[in-house]
């Protein structure tokens, strides 16, 4: 089912109007039943239980709609200590898909007005899984958001692309705008790993101060306009390792983008509906999944440049990497400023799917 959302949105702050009710969405009703029952089942000790939908709702979340089913389990005459639940739903269509499971109110787990902590997130390679009703833990809601904020740095191109822009130089001597063609390899690994440990730390801190305050509700940017800067500052990363912009300025080009790259990550946050008590938790454990994301690229791609940054490969790297960079940067900011959809995203995120496949990370 495909929704065009913008003519319900109005206002500086994307306010959903929903009146007159949708009521042509209706129609699909039957069908989209049809197929959540043949994509989900919830077994009690070995046993399905029975599906019995009850009334459609449409939630608005960051200018997004979702139709909502709410549902009675049959028959269960007590809660019982665990429910196995097998979910496929659009994994099939889109790999990216990710289903989360969360437990609002469970009185005998201790679970009082939850609609932040995931217990579960259901993923192709996880499709099966044992949702615990005793356990009154935080520890599986927050695992569960490390894996999120993880998976959110492997498909976001976007962030990968940011970070790579500023691994580039991390093997070189820094250098000021009157030295743009002076490129000096460091003569020692820990001056290059200070430089990726410092560059890193602070993209941490911007993207964590934004993130928090986005989620709280404190500042809100419309999404279309910090995905645009999120875009344009890859390029400028990007450019400022072939012509340096500001004298050794790769601090405050760190900084001040991942600033909006935090209001990017709030936005994850948001389309899964995670708000309120355990805001905090969750916060930190999605906060927690991102750095290691990104850890795990620097650890890959940060040697390897060590290794080359010598050898006359390096200045080519360096220098057509940038560049396209910068164009990957271009590309993404007519896609987003201006709302075309020129569809090399989607072939880009079939190809890291399929590496993903091979690599075991889907």
């Amino acid at each position: 089912l495909s929704i065009d959302p913008s003519p319900y949105f109005k206002g500086k702050n994307d306010e959903i109007n929903l009146a007159p009710y949708p009521e042509e969405w209706e129609m699909y009703s039957a069908k989209l039943k049809t197929y959540l029952l043949s994509k989900i089942a919830i077994k009690n000790e070995g046993k399905k239980l029975d599906i019995q939908f009850k009334e459609l709702e449409i939630l608005p979340l960051t200018k997004t709609l979702y139709i909502v089913y709410h549902f009675n389990l049959q028959p269960i005459d007590e809660i019982p200590e665990s429910l196995d639940i097998e979910y496929n739903v659009l994994f099939d269509k889109v790999d990216f898909h990710r289903g989360l499971t969360i437990i609002a109110h469970n009185w005998k787990a201790g679970i009082i007005n939850n609609e932040s902590m995931s217990s579960l997130i259901f993923s192709p390679s996880e499709t099966t899984q044992t949702l615990s009703l005793t356990d009154s833990s935080m520890w599986s809601g927050f695992k569960a958001l490390i894996k999120l904020g993880m998976w959110h740095i492997y498909i976001g191109i976007d962030h990968i692309f940011f970070l790579l822009a500023l691994l580039l130089p991390a093997v070189i001597l820094r250098r000021r705008r009157d030295e743009r063609l002076n490129i000096q390899p460091a003569e020692k690994f820990s001056t290059s790993l200070w430089y990726i440990l410092k560059i890193v730390t602070l993209f941490t801190i911007a993207h964590s101060i934004t993130l928090s305050l986005a989620a709280l509700g404190i500042i809100h940017l419309e999404s279309r306009i910090v995905e645009s800067i999120i875009a344009l500052s890859i390029g400028l990363a990007a450019l400022h390792n072939i012509f340096p912009i500001v004298n050794k300025g790769e601090s405050v080009i760190t900084f001040l983008f991942g600033l909006f790259h935090g209001m990017g990550f709030a936005s994850v946050l948001g389309e899964k509906g995670i708000e309120g008590e355990y805001l905090a938790a969750s916060l930190l454990g999605f906060n927690i999944g991102v750095e290691i994301g990104q850890l795990l690229i620097v650890c890959a791609i940060f040697p390897i440049l060590f290794i080359l940054r010598k050898r006359p490969i390096y200045k080519k790297i360096l220098f057509y990497g940038s560049i396209f960079l910068i164009v990957a940067s271009l590309y993404w900011f007519v896609e987003r400023f201006f709302d075309i959809n020129f569809l090399l995203d989607d072939y880009i995120g079939k190809a890291i799917n399929k590496i993903f496949k091979v690599i075991g990370l889907k």
